[in-house]
This record gives structure tokens, sequence and C-alpha cells, in this order.
């Protein structure tokens, strides 16, 4: 196991190199969670009609530049977030244990996932601005507009433009549904993870490898995308609004499925899944072979009580 430092900067590193394939994803998402926004079904009109379509739409008419629209944000986001979430997971999890069982060894679901949760939390709270900013750009569109549009010429105009209405308060704008949806998320994120691992291991005869790793993380993203995209769906809403459009997480529920139906809240799930799959199969086998050569560069450079202070 890396130091601390070193699983975040791997963590971090193996997140943007994700993000680079899973990004027009995420932008198709966000625009088929926005269109039809608070109107009944039999009136909201379908822009985007799913995944394909919706990638195929906006390359036509945006370019690639459209499908990655706030990629700078996201991999700053990416890098806060996985570099917490993948950081910290195991100093948590390991005092946790040690505090309650006396012994950091120990395998408990109810410490993973707290242990997952908490650390998603710390990075949701950390970059919720950057996915603020990220979310508005990429709802953006000059030819098919969903939601409210928000004109900013980057990212940095983006953040400018925030602060100057709403000032820092207006930055962490979300950031309450931000941490339910990334806590929800990283509950399961590594706990599945894990599990699915040591399942493969024992019961398949897989052994270490990027194939048990493969399927790991596939069981693990599915699992995540379940979970997550409700809360996903009320947070992109609350990010994107304009003035108090709603006045918070309940209030955005409730308003949701009350005009479109329980269902809306699972508008782009499969976009989501698209995403998130590909997404977490890459964050996961990649922190792997980064943490390694984590390992093998502290190995090479820190001695022993400089490792344990990190």
């Amino acid at each position: 196991m890396s130091t601390t430092l070193g699983s975040f900067i791997a963590g971090g590193i193996a997140a943007c190199g994700a993000v680079t394939a899973s990004h027009p994803f995420e932008t198709v998402k966000i625009r088929l969670q926005l269109q039809g926004e608070l109107q009944a079904k039999d009136v909201a009109v379908k822009k985007y009609r799913g995944v394909l379509h919706g990638v195929s739409v906006i390359s036509q008419n945006e370019g690639i530049r459209g499908l990655y629209r706030g990629i700078g944000c996201a991999y700053v986001y990416q890098i806060l977030l996985n570099g917490c979430r993948l950081g910290f997971y195991e100093p948590v999890r390991a005092f946790t244990t040690n505090l309650i069982f006396k012994d950091p060894n120990v395998q408990s679901l109810g410490v993973n996932v707290f242990t997952g949760a908490s650390s998603g939390i710390l990075g949701a709270m950390a970059g919720s601005p950057f996915f603020l900013v990220k979310t508005r750009l990429q709802s953006y569109s000059p030819f098919l507009p969903v939601g409210t549009q928000h004109r900013y010429k980057n990212a940095l105009d983006g953040v400018k433009q925030i602060y100057q209405a709403g000032g820092v308060r207006g930055l962490y704008r979300g950031m309450g549904a931000s941490m339910v949806r990334t806590g929800a998320g990283s509950s399961v994120q590594l706990p599945t993870y894990f599990f699915a691992k040591r399942r493969l291991i024992k019961h398949a005869g897989l052994q270490d490898g990027p194939g048990l790793h493969l399927l790991s993380s596939a069981c693990s993203g599915f699992v995540v995308c379940c979970v997550m995209h409700p809360p996903d769906t009320v947070m992109a809403r609350l990010y994107n609004q304009n003035g108090n459009l709603y006045k918070g997480i309940f209030d955005c529920l409730y308003k949701t499925v009350s005009t479109e139906g329980v269902l809306a809240l699972y508008k782009g799930f499969f976009a989501h899944l698209s995403r998130i799959l590909p997404h977490t199969i890459l964050t996961l086998t990649l922190a792997e072979q980064t943490n390694k050569m984590m390992r093998w560069v502290e190995n090479k450079t820190l001695s022993e009580s400089i490792k344990e202070k990190i």
C-alpha cells in the first residue's frame, strides 16, 4: 500500500485517464437529465433521444469540442474527488477497523461502506465548485439548448461570473446534493470492487491481474450507477439552475417527481451507465497500476520514517 499522499496522487492520475475516455457520455447524460425539466411528458420535447443519438447530434452540431466541454474542470474535479476517495479509503478503513475490532486487517462490510462514503464526501466537498462549472459548461449548447443556459467563455470565466454573482457561497451551491450523490456512489464503489475481487479469486479461480481488475470494476460500476443516478439527476438540476428554481435537494426531488414522474430521476441512466462503466473500469484498473508505480517511487526515494508521516 502506498502512503496516503501516494494513493492520493495515484488516484488522481488514474481518474484523469478515465475521464478522458468517458467525458463525452457525461455531456450527453447531463443534457438528457435537463431536457424536459419540470415539463409534463406529453409536452416535453426530446431533443436528445438517447446515448448514441446524443453523441451523434452534439458531434454533428458542435464537433468534438462540444462533447468535451468542461474537460478542464473535469480533470481538476477528478483529481480532488478520486484523490480523496482512493487516497483516504484505506487509511480511514484501517483506523476505523482497528478502533472497533482492535485489528486493522479485519474486513467488515459496514466499515467498508462507511469508509467509502466518508472518503467520497470529502472529495465531493473539495471538488464541488469545479463540478458546478463543469455541469454548466456541458449543458450549454448554441444549437439544441436544454435547461438553463449559462454563457461562459471558459472555466475561469465561469468561476469569475459565479463568484461575482454569489461569492464563495455561489461556488458551493448544490454541494449538499453532490455530497449525497458522491457519498452514495462511493459507499458502494470500493466495497463492491473489493467484494467482487475476493469472490472472483475464491470462486472463479482468477489470479490478480488485468482480467480480475476489469471484471471487478465492471461489477462495481453497474452497482454505483444504480445507486447514484437519482441523486445525480437532482444534483445536475441544482447545479444548472439560475435563480431559485429549487430551494434545495428535497424541493428539487419533489418538483421533479410530481411534474415528470418517478422515472424522471432515471433520465439519462443509460448515458450514465455508458459513462460510468468505462470510467469505473479505467479508474480502478489504472489505480492498481498507478499505486504500484507510486509504491516503487516511494520505496526508491523515501525513508521509512518519512513514509509513516505522510
